[in-house]
């Protein structure tokens, strides 16, 4: 039987445009990890880059990981010091280490930065989790601007390139690098045209790159969450309706911890015969690609 739609009370931060609001000042927060969740040491003294990692479903997968034996760094916006805080006390909390770096992502340099750093702490680098994202929403194409575009693009798929290509030196024969796609690059949404667009792009990017890198023993997959209770969607005042992901089959918006499994299993030895792949945790949407 499927699960009652949560009423959440409608809600939204002034956190500028294309910035995910803050998980602190969510009514209910998100959950992050399940109470029952056991870790099996499936990344045991692993390292994992983890961008977009103050909170939501970043959050998620830095404590998931930490769980399960894995040392992290975080990257995320410096208006997210609180977030990333909490982030880091969760990581810490599970008994590994958390390197939290706040910058811009638009930024080339930065990009090599936060390789060279996670290198530089742990001394070594297994599992690239490239998360952060940006979006605006538009009702027509002739309302979005050539600044949200080049903002949009740079964030969400151009500084994956320039990451996962600072990170290729240090990957090695059985790393693994995940990249946050969307359910909205399978089904579009008309109200996130840059967005969706640039999710389509990690896509092909995904399944590209991981031809390129399946001789060196590293794979390449993507998650695509459908609507996902987080900070993401509270910003710019973007949640006006008391039921998110009502239209979904379960009828209800899911929650990071329900997502954050999927980039366990991805990382993870489990997952050894997976590349060029994406995993679905949207609520039941059947798509195809």
């Amino acid at each position: 039987m499927a699960d009652k739609p949560t009423l959440f009370p409608p809600q939204s931060q002034d956190a500028g445009a294309g910035k995910p609001g803050l998980e602190y000042k969510m009514t209910p927060e998100p959950e992050f990890i399940r109470e029952g969740y056991k870790g099996a040491d499936k990344l045991l003294n692993k390292v994992a880059l983890i961008t977009g990692g103050d909170s939501g479903i970043g959050r998620a997968v830095a404590v998931h990981f930490a769980r399960e034996g894995a040392d992290v760094t975080i990257v995320y916006f410096p208006t997210e010091e609180e977030d990333a805080a909490k982030t880091k006390q969760l990581v810490e909390a599970e008994g590994r280490r958390c390197l939290a770096l706040a910058g811009d992502l638009k930024l080339p340099a930065f990009c090599q930065e936060i390789v060279e750093r996670t290198v530089a702490e742990y001394g070594q680098l297994d599992v690239l989790v490239n998360n952060a994202a940006e979006q605006n929403w538009h009702d027509s194409l002739e309302d979005i601007t050539d600044s949200e575009l080049d903002s949009i693009f740079n964030l969400n798929i151009i500084a994956m390139f320039r990451i996962t290509r600072a990170a290729l030196k240090h990957l090695k024969e059985g790393a693994a690098v995940i990249n946050t796609t969307s359910v909205n690059a399978y089904k579009g949404n008309e109200a996130l045209l840059d967005y969706t667009s640039t999710k389509g792009a990690i896509e092909a990017f995904t399944r590209a790159l991981s031809l390129q890198l399946v001789k060196k023993g590293i794979r390449v997959n993507s998650v695509a969450p459908g609507p996902i209770w987080t900070p993401f969607i509270t910003g710019a005042g973007l949640l006006k309706v008391p039921v998110f992901g009502h239209n979904t089959p379960m009828g209800r918006a899911g929650q990071p911890s329900e997502v954050a499994p999927a980039y366990v299993f991805l990382a993870s030895e489990d997952a050894s015969y997976f590349s060029g792949q994406t995993l679905h945790p949207n609520g039941g949407d059947v798509v195809n690609a």
